[in-house]
This record gives C-alpha cells, structure tokens and sequence, in this order.
C-alpha cells in the first residue's frame, strides 16, 4: 500500500533552525490547525505541516493506507527538506502517525508532541461504520457531528471564525479519502508496543476530548519508557486550534526551544498574510506575483500582503467563505473586473459552489444594479467553466 506525496503548509522560520513537522487530525486542514500555533513558534523554528491525503492541499489517494505508509511519507517529506532529524507534533490521526515514527525511526527524531491521540483510538468496527457512512451519504454526517466531537463546550461561540473554518476544511474534504483514513484508523493499534519506544513524549489531552479523552494520553505516558501528561482545561479535540498559545508552549519546552508571543511584527503580519494568501489564491497565482514583482511595484506587493492578507484574512471572526463572498459583491459594486476573475477562482477554492456564485450575483442586481450584475455573469460564465474543466484544482 502506497500513499501520494504529501502536501505541505511551510509556516516558515530561519533556516537553519530546528525542523518541526505538524501532523493533522482527521478532516482538517494543515493551515487552519497549526496556523495559530505556527505564528508563535516560526522565530526559533521551520515550521512545515503536512495535510492528510484527499484533505486541505494534498491530492485525493487512488490506493489504501495505513499510518504506516503515512509515517513513511511523513519521513519521506523530511527527506525533501533536508532533515536528517526533526522534532514532529501531531494531533488525532497525526498523533498515531508521531506514534508510528517514534517505533519505526527513533533516530530520526528528535522530541514526540502527542496530542489527543491513542495508541488505539476508537474501535475497528466503529471506524469502518463511520466509512461506511462517508462512502454512503458523503462528508456531511460527519459535518454536522463535529462540532461537539471536535470542541470544549463554549468554543464555538468564544472563536466563531476559527470553527468556521475549521468545519469548513472538513466540508471540503473529499469523502473517500476520509473513508480511507477511517479505515486506515481501523487497523490501528500498537498499545502493546509502547513500552519499545525510547523518543522523548509529551502527550498532551484536553479535559473535554471526546474521541481521545485524557486516559488515553495517559496510556502512551505511561506506556513509554520516557513520557509526561499534560492535561489541557477547557479543551476539546482539537488543541492546536483551541489553545494555540498553551500548545505552542509545551511544544517549544519539549524540543527545547523559546516559544515566541503572538505575532506582532511586521515581518510577521507579512509571514501571515503570505499563508493565507497562498491557501486562498493558490501558490501557482501568488508564484507569478512574486514573479512579476518589480522594483516598481515590490512596496505595493508587501503591502498588499501586510495589510489585506495579514491584516484582515488573517482575522478570526469570518471564515475565509464567507470573506469570498462579501469580496465578490464588493468587487461587482466597484466594476473591478480583472480582481472579480480572480476572487472567482478564490471563491471555489474557498468552497463556494457555482449555484452559490449565482446566487450571490443575482443579489447584486437588485443592490448593485442589473448593468454590474450582467458583466459579473459575462466574467463568471469564462472563469468558473474554465476552474471546472481544470478539474477545480485545490
């Protein structure tokens, strides 16, 4: 069994600093999960994610896996960047993968942040029902069941955007890749390996995870010959997303590096602004940007990046859906043809459909005016035929 090459988030960070690869959990998107943990850790470290098959960037798989064949391309993308060694934090499914390398390669690395994860998690017969249930009624049961699987009680109204997104990740995500990596999920269980295990541990649980609650990080620090438990309060599954500055902490203690604060920076605002602006326009559009940059235009680039991307994408109270949208009707508003093109192709990226583009042109007719909404249709009619034919690429 093989899996595709992974693809990755790279957060960034000097050079020459330590590796920390991030491991996703199930349904989610690399740069929605650890972007938070990311800003606060890029100073003193390279932070690279990677997202699972048929999730965030990655291609959907065409054969089956196991956490096996993804802890080998885990290596296999650590090969890519040139690290003999690296630190690795992963999360769920993540988690297990972290699991599995820690057994296969010790050597390799370095430090183990394990995070509301198992050694076993679930049941063999429960995940092949949850695939079974993907296969059958696709991505949405799972949708609409996740918001108390995935967080502490209260999150969703305290951070409105950073679960928007999230769930919206997990609405695009393609539904027989997730039924693979239930089933790869299914044939998961190595408790009785953990006492092989020498790599340093820390497995990290939130007081409020429902899937993997805080015995079962209790079992892998225990299990291990060199493991410790932190538990988290007022989190749920998702503890990179939910207590970024808390995850980031253990994480810079158990590598042995600073944890930096909350990014405030220039160059920061800039890092930031260049992810989601590669995660919303695609890296091919945003490469010949940076292509086309000249001496004349290189301030305006930045701040562009800074400011719209840094300053306001960035922002958690919306989802980047939802930012579509509104920028498409302002784009229509103003009569900026050439940047409405453009926000087209974001917009399916961001998961809007094109009965929802229809919809949402048809609306500026009425508050715009019917003369906007016409060349909005004329534009929309070439660039959403063309996205589709190109196979809508992630």
């Amino acid at each position: 069994m093989t899996v595709p090459e992974l693809a990755v988030v790279d957060f960034g960070g000097p050079a020459d600093a330590p590796l920390i690869l991030l491991g996703p959990s199930l349904g989610t998107s690399a740069a929605t999960l650890w972007g938070g943990v990311a800003d606060r850790l890029v100073e003193h470290a390279r932070l690279v994610a990677w997202d699972l098959p048929g999730h965030g960037r990655s291609a959907r798989p065409s054969d089956p896996f196991g956490i096996a064949d993804l802890a080998a391309a885990v290596l296999a993308l650590a090969d890519r960047l040139g690290a003999e060694t690296f630190h690795y934090a992963g999360d769920s499914v993540g988690g297990a993968v972290g699991i599995q390398l820690v057994l296969d390669t010790p050597r390799r690395i370095s430090s183990a942040t394990l995070m509301c994860t198992g050694a076993v998690i679930g049941t063999p017969d429960g995940w092949r029902q949850r695939a079974a249930t993907v296969r059958a009624q696709g991505i949405w049961p799972m949708v609409d069941a996740a918001p108390g699987r995935w967080f502490a009680p209260g999150f969703t109204e305290r951070h409105p955007g950073v679960a928007a997104m999230l769930l919206d990740g997990l609405s695009h995500t393609d539904p027989e890749a997730y039924a693979k990596t239930c089933d790869a999920l299914a044939d998961f269980d190595v408790v009785r390996r953990l006492p092989e295990i020498t790599v340093p541990v820390l497995a990290i649980a939130g007081r409020d995870d429902v899937p993997t609650p805080p015995e079962s990080l209790q079992r892998i620090a225990s299990g291990v010959s060199d493991g410790e438990l932190v538990v988290l309060d007022g989190v749920g599954h998702l503890a990179p997303a939910e207590a970024p500055d808390r995850v980031a902490a253990l994480i810079a203690e158990n590598a042995g590096l600073p944890a930096s604060p909350i990014p405030d920076t220039v160059d920061d605002v800039y890092r930031a602004g260049m992810a989601v602006r590669r995660e919303v326009l695609g890296d091919a559009h945003v490469d010949r940007a940076v292509a086309a940059t000249t001496d004349l235009t290189a301030d305006f680039q930045r701040m562009i990046t800074e400011y719209a991307w840094g300053g306001i994408w960035t922002r958690p109270g919306l989802d980047c859906r939802s930012r579509s949208m509104i920028t498409l009707t302002a784009l229509i508003a103003r009569g900026h043809h050439e940047e409405f093109a453009m926000h087209l192709r974001a917009a399916r990226r961001n998961g809007l459909t094109n009965d929802e583009i229809k919809e949402l042109i048809m609306q500026t007719a009425i508050y715009c005016g019917v003369p906007d909404a016409n060349s909005a249709f004329r534009i929309a009619a070439d660039v959403l035929s063309d996205y589709d034919a190109q196979g809508g690429a992630r």
